[in-house]
């Protein structure tokens, strides 16, 4: 599917702001033709009732094969349906008590009738966890680690009904991660009930009642412009195209003063590290391109029956280090490679048997952190294809990527025409077969000569 992307001033759903990311695919903007099944799922298990309630385990499954939740971590809202109260929390909490005025003895947890709930940090003591707690609201991609795709807590409510017919389920639901981008839908009642099984397997129980709410992201509503881009270059032209300029917005301290820093400046550490700074408002080294992070796809070398590619991924954000960053590309020869030098490798069959999309991810205590910007702000990769003489060329740029996404974001191309061409060859290769000829000649003659 192609995936056309444009700027345009207009109004849009992010009313802050008048510049929008628009595409083709406007009309269903949390689509993604790469993990077009990809979501968050909360489930609402209720596992048992209390004389004025119940006790309900809630889990966050981030169904998304490369999208993760990096810290400061995921915030769960809702409203509650009738005056429900938060007597107790496991694994979670609220970020706010609320007015629990009314209540004289047991306080509750929270009062709220919007709660926000975020994740317990790692280390908290044993009698407040419970099983998938205690990230610090961190989600890893399905694809990179299943196991800590999925976060728990449990909570104790009060004030609500006590049987399958009484009690309501929680309404809108949000979900920021850490900032926006997900919408939720309503709370949908699953039939039957999740079942339990016991860790020896010789048991099952199952939840009284299960809701489940999905959620999906979409990358219009989370930011006003992109936040990556993609420059080209390669060993066949000295040509290096570089992320189209204003990428992801233009330098302009005039009429937003701060907008960007310069790397040399004595005041940089004032200036990252000053009061009051927000570490998820991104602070970006001055650039053509103003982008956090730039992706560089290098035609290195080219064999007789493979050809070589190095990328480099550049954090230019001097405030976020991006820990289990990932990048997803696509590429037609993406189905003959055959070694990834220093990244995690998954083939990503989005269209069945096409494989021609890839999802490269740093190997733990090596290269999963992309550091802030400077001079350890980058990771780096080479990659082996295998030749398919039906389809090989590095001809009208043939050799570099579709497209590509960094952190489940897609990154701003270079205009085609702009690509690294291959110059035209016809007469070099002739020139050198002939003067091969002539040497094999040269060689022939001068042995009959001295024979």
């Amino acid at each position: 599917a192609l995936f056309v992307e444009t700027y345009r001033e207009e109004k849009c759903h992010d009313k802050r702001s008048k510049i929008c990311w628009f595409s083709s695919l406007c009309s269903a903007e949390a689509y993604d033709p790469l993990d077009p099944t990809g979501n968050i799922t909360i489930k609402w298990d209720i596992m048992q009732w209390t004389p004025d309630g119940y006790v309900a385990v809630v889990s966050i499954y981030n169904y998304q094969k490369y999208r993760h939740i990096q810290a400061p971590g995921w915030h769960l809202g809702w409203v509650w349906a009738k005056k429900e109260i938060i007597w107790t929390m496991v694994g979670g909490q609220a970020t706010e008590q609320g007015d629990c005025s009314q209540f004289k003895g047991n306080i509750p947890h929270c009062c709220k009738k919007d709660p926000t709930i975020v994740d317990l940090v790692p280390g908290t003591p044993y009698n407040m966890q419970i099983a998938n707690c205690c990230k610090g609201g961190v989600l890893s991609s399905w694809i990179q680690d299943p196991v800590n795709a999925v976060a728990s807590f449990q909570v104790s409510v009060g004030r609500s009904g006590t049987t399958n017919y009484t009690v309501k389920a929680p309404l809108n639901f949000t979900l920021r991660a850490p900032g926006s981008g997900y919408t939720c839908g309503v709370a949908q009642k699953v039939k039957p009930p999740t079942r339990f099984i016991s860790l020896d397997g010789r048991r099952t129980t199952q939840a009284h009642v299960t809701w489940n709410v999905t959620c999906t992201y979409s990358q219009f509503v989370a930011q006003r412009a992109p936040t990556c881009c993609v420059s080209l270059s390669s060993f066949y032209n000295e040509t290096i195209v570089n992320c189209p300029k204003c990428s992801c917005g233009c330098d302009n301290n005039i009429t937003r003063p701060g907008s960007c820093v310069e790397g040399n400046s004595p005041y940089l550490a004032s200036i990252v590290n000053g009061p009051g700074k927000s570490s998820l408002a991104p602070l970006v080294q001055c650039t053509p391109h103003m982008c956090p992070i730039r992706v560089h796809w290098h035609v290195k070398l080219n064999y007789r029956e493979y050809w070589r590619v190095k990328m480099t991924v550049t954090n230019w954000n001097y405030r976020t280090n991006y820990s289990q960053w990932n990048l997803v590309v696509q590429h037609p020869n993406f189905d003959k490679i055959t070694t990834i030098f220093s990244f995690n490798y998954k083939a990503l069959n989005t269209y069945g048997e096409i494989n021609d999309t890839g999802m490269l991810w740093g190997i733990k205590y090596y290269n999963d952190l992309l550091m802030v910007a400077g001079p350890e702000g980058n990771v780096q990769s080479e990659l082996l294809f295998r030749k398919d003489p039906s389809t090989f060329t590095f001809e009208k740029g043939w050799a570099f990527p579709r497209r590509i996404y960094f952190n489940g974001d897609n990154c701003v191309m270079p205009p085609p025409d702009a690509y690294p061409w291959l110059p035209n060859s016809s007469r070099v290769l002739k020139v050198s077969s002939f003067l091969q000829l002539i040497a094999m000649w040269t060689t022939l003659l001068f042995f009959r000569l001295h024979m």
